[in-house]
């Protein structure tokens, strides 16, 4: 069939039982790629993992390292429209514009606050949370057997609120959590201080949830993942993927600047510049870069001990091997543009007023680019019957849904069975609907 074609979903589609004679090729070597070819080894096939970038180095470094269980509420929720010119036009909130850049953002953009509404944001919300909720317990499954169960780290999550009336205004976004299973604990007065002793005294309760945790180093645990990988025989090169070769609509390759790789199955796991691949395929997926920003405050000292997500600054800050990472700032400009300075700057004084005991030796900014679809899904399976599969656009959620991705993905190609209902992450749904 036609690659751009109706949908089919297929659960089962491991045709040849002899999985060792098959060869898989995994465009990717961020944590939704590793994690797909260090599964699909387990299931005793052939894997490659090609990438322009050592394994870790790209948007899988750069995040807050939380494993966010209940991040299951999109940012598009009601009242987004009406709030958007007032965000972007308060130099003191964390959302920042290339105006240059509008005009190609806009089509993107429409699409993405079409779902900003009540409807839409509870489907998005229960389509997510098989993705994130199990979070901790996939990312063990993955690593505690390779010895790599140290890299996570369980611990409370946290959101820090100016009062009770500050967390109260979120009631929809808790609400939703609520009903996915995650109730936090409030706490506030000395109850609060005494918890987390280095909150700024603007912030006086803090929700507590509990049963989250936390990669100490993201971009590390990556490459101990990547170099787990091969150590099960798996192989990594080093190129930049150019073009895949189909025969009859079926993938049998792919061309690379090291030359073409043949393959029997091909896994698209590269995050937004997996956009560019899916148009060889004639698909065009709304996908926008999100430019994403952090600031590591090196041997750290006066900042939380745990995840903690500010909410007056929209910033989650992470205590992790390096330092505390804070990671939170959202820009729109494209993959071209270099870093901003505003974000830089209004990210550093949120911080400060947050934490005001703060105290590092070094500060290490960052700036990297998060695949945003335009309706907040991550793309999962298989385009019709291709042998390409699809696993990236997760948005916010690439770390914390990156190990149950690559178990979804491994299950398919490996024939084995999938229980969860992947028709929501369907890579041509695009085609067949406004999404």
């Amino acid at each position: 069939m036609p690659l751009n074609g109706e949908i089919r979903i297929h659960v089962c589609t491991g045709r040849r039982p002899d999985n060792m004679t098959r060869h898989v090729v995994v465009v990717g070597a961020g944590i939704v790629g590793v994690s797909s070819a260090i599964w699909l080894r387990r299931a005793g096939l052939d894997v490659t993992i090609v990438d322009r970038l050592a394994p870790g180095t790209g948007t899988s470094h750069g995040n807050a390292g939380v494993l966010a269980a209940c991040a299951m509420v999109p940012v598009t929720a009601p009242g987004m429209i009406r709030k958007a010119p007032g965000m972007l036009m308060n130099p003191d909130f964390p959302l920042f514009l290339r105006w240059s850049y509008l005009p190609r953002l806009m089509p993107w953009l429409i699409r993405y606050v079409s779902h900003a509404n009540d409807t839409d944001t509870r489907r998005i919300a229960r389509d997510l949370t098989p993705i994130v909720s199990d979070s901790v317990e996939q990312h063990k499954s993955l690593c505690t057997d390779l010895g790599l169960g140290d890299w996570v780290t369980d611990s409370d999550y946290c959101f820090a609120y100016r009062d009770r009336a500050a967390f109260e205004s979120e009631s929809y976004t808790w609400e939703l959590r609520k009903q996915a299973g995650f109730t936090p604990t409030l706490l506030d007065g000395g109850e609060m201080r005494e918890y987390e002793p280095n909150l700024g005294p603007d912030i006086t309760c803090l929700a507590v949830m509990k049963n989250h945790g936390f990669i100490r180093s993201p971009g590390g645990y990556v490459q101990a993942l990547a170099q787990a990988f091969e150590g099960m025989g798996g192989k990594i090169i080093t190129a930049d993927v150019k073009d895949i070769t189909l025969a009859d609509d079926t993938v049998t390759g792919v061309e690379t600047t090291q030359g073409t790789i043949a393959c029997d199955e091909l896994v698209l796991a590269t995050g937004v510049w997996s956009k560019p691949l899916m148009q060889k395929l004639g698909i065009n997926v709304p996908l926008e870069a999100e430019r994403g920003y952090h600031v590591v405050f090196e041997d750290a000292t006066g900042g939380p001990s745990r995840p903690t997500m500010v909410a007056s600054g929209k910033f989650v800050a992470t205590p992790m091997e390096q330092g505390l990472r804070c990671a939170g700032i959202v820009e729109f400009g494209g993959l071209e543009a270099g870093p901003s300075k505003a974000p830089l700057a209004l990210l550093r004084r949120q911080v400060h007023e947050a934490f005001p005991n703060l105290q590092a030796k070094n500060e290490i900014e960052w700036l990297g680019h998060r695949p945003a679809p335009s309706d907040s899904l991550p793309l999962i399976g298989q385009i019709g019957e291709s042998r390409v599969y699809t696993a990236f656009g997760h948005h916010h959620i690439g770390l914390t849904g990156g190990p149950k991705t690559g178990r979804l993905i491994a299950g398919l190609i490996a024939g084995q069975g999938i229980n969860t209902d992947l028709a929501p992450y369907h890579p041509q749904r695009f085609t067949n609907r406004k999404a």
